[in-house]
């Protein structure tokens, strides 16, 4: 057997996402799932069994419609390449832990029937999954969405529920912010992805030094907001550190943006797309009338990555890309 034998011999092509590694999808998906789990510990800690009845309810269900399209449409089964559950646990992390358990399952079926298998499955779907699902719940049933149960530790004793940060800050009531260490920590209101910045920022260190994701564009991300807030807040560093805190900031930096998928692929494009994201994110909290913007930024985004793509593409080839 000459060279050229042994070279097909290991020579594998799959769908996206394209990485030179030995990891394989499945070692990359469950390393994202393990980087998720000091939230979700924190979500728990906070927000009690609810978290793990409703991610357990969002997971299971994600899998489980991946099957079921998969067994229907006559395709060979990818349930265990883990990227279901990935996305099923996220959008757990993207919602009201009191959020019916119904609706988790609408999203589950929204997330991996709606835009990823129809667009033909892992690797193919332009837009990112659990993004797309949250924004489809937000639209489709905003009181639930809007409705965030308040930590067990909460002094409170009159209510269950309560605004978030955010939501504080749009509805100027300023005086009744949490201070940026209990946002740190995760003793607010909120999501289960935006309750702990310490837990989602070990998580996201993690998945770096595990070469799972680029740092380009969780650092641009993060920093773009850092300097609007900056900038926008007359440079009070208290708030600039309230707005990386606050919401899904640090969850969409680490673990949203950073999808193979759905985002640019060289340095230079990962630059723009981390850029953008925060621009979009500060303008929609500081302009707009929604007081989160994360998730329309990311979405956004990924509409843009193929233009993103070509411009950094011929940056790269130093303007001698084919146009075709």
């Amino acid at each position: 057997m000459d060279k050229t034998s042994k070279f097909h011999e290991k020579l594998i092509v799959s769908s996206a996402p394209h990485i030179v590694t030995d990891s394989d999808t499945t070692k990359l998906m469950g390393t994202v799932l393990l980087a998720l789990m000091p939230a979700f510990i924190a979500g728990v800690y906070v927000f009690g069994a609810r978290v793990i009845l409703l991610s357990a309810v969002c997971l299971v269900s994600a899998v489980g419609f991946e099957w079921l399209y998969n067994i229907i449409t006559h395709k060979e089964q990818t349930i265990g390449d883990l990227s279901a559950a990935v996305t099923g646990l996220l959008i757990a992390f993207n919602v009201p832990a009191s959020l019916p358990l119904w609706m988790g399952v609408l999203a589950s079926f929204f997330a991996i029937v709606i835009v990823k298998q129809l667009y033909g499955g892992i690797g193919k779907n332009f837009v990112n999954p659990a993004i797309t699902a949250r924004i489809f719940l937000f639209i489709s049933f905003a009181a639930q969405m809007t409705t965030w149960p308040l930590p067990r530790m909460a002094a409170s004793t009159d209510a269950v529920t309560g605004p978030t940060p955010l939501n504080l800050l749009a509805g100027g009531e300023v005086d009744k912010l949490p201070s940026n260490m209990e946002m740190f920590l995760g003793f607010i209101g909120g999501s289960v992805g935006e309750v702990s910045a310490l837990a989602l920022l070990i998580g996201g260190l993690f998945l770096i030094w595990r070469k799972v994701i680029s740092p380009i564009i969780p650092c641009a991300f993060i920093g773009t907001v850092f300097v609007i807030a900056l900038l926008v807040y007359g440079f009070d560093f208290h708030m600039a550190i309230f707005h990386i805190c606050a919401g899904g900031v640090m969850l969409g930096a680490f673990f949203m943006a950073t999808d193979y998928v759905t985002t640019p692929k060289l340095p230079l494009g990962k630059l723009i797309f981390g850029i953008g994201c925060g621009v979009i994110t500060m303008a929609i909290r500081v302009w707009g009338s929604y007081p989160e913007g994360v998730s329309f930024s990311i979405l956004l985004m990924n509409i843009c990555t193929p233009l993103i793509n070509r411009l950094s593409y011929k940056q790269y080839c130093g303007g001698g890309m084919n146009e075709k």
